[in-house]
């Protein structure tokens, strides 16, 4: 594999793992032809990494909720990069926040901030929702 254009574009997390499953898919419907080593590396790589971000925000992401979620960030005035890792890591706290904006404090008030956590929080599906009520119920008991 060679690298043509470095930094042409970035990735999110879901389009990473989106493609990945494209090319685990192909691969399966070719039946591994090409030279056994080099397959076997490739997917043992891909596995692994779809496995990853499987558990990750962006395995419950659709390109429907990247794009409304992009839409919604527009007023808060974000760079590109910032937006991916808003999108990547799906932060729930102002500080999560403040570590993925540059100048946050500056930039963004505190309205502003709450209003961007309850935009994520409530435009991307994670799993905290998940592990917050298993927490709770352990808690109980």
């Amino acid at each position: 594999m060679e690298v043509v254009k470095e930094s042409a574009a970035m990735l999110s997390n879901y389009e990473v793992h989106a493609l990945l499953k494209e090319l685990q898919a192909g691969a399966l419907r070719e039946g591994r032809r090409a030279s056994a080593k080099k397959k076997q590396n490739l997917a043992t790589i891909s596995y692994e990494t779809i496995k990853y971000l499987e558990n990750t925000p962006c395995g419950l992401q659709t390109p429907e909720v990247v794009e409304k979620f992009l839409q919604a960030l527009a007023p808060f005035n974000l760079t590109k990069s910032e937006k991916l890792q808003l999108l990547n890591h799906r932060p729930t706290t102002s500080v999560e926040i403040m570590a993925m904006v540059e100048e946050c404090e500056e930039r963004l008030s505190e309205d502003q901030m709450e209003s961007l956590i309850k935009v994520i929080t409530s435009m991307l599906p994670g799993e905290q929702e998940e592990e917050g009520a298993e927490g709770e119920e352990g808690e109980e008991g």
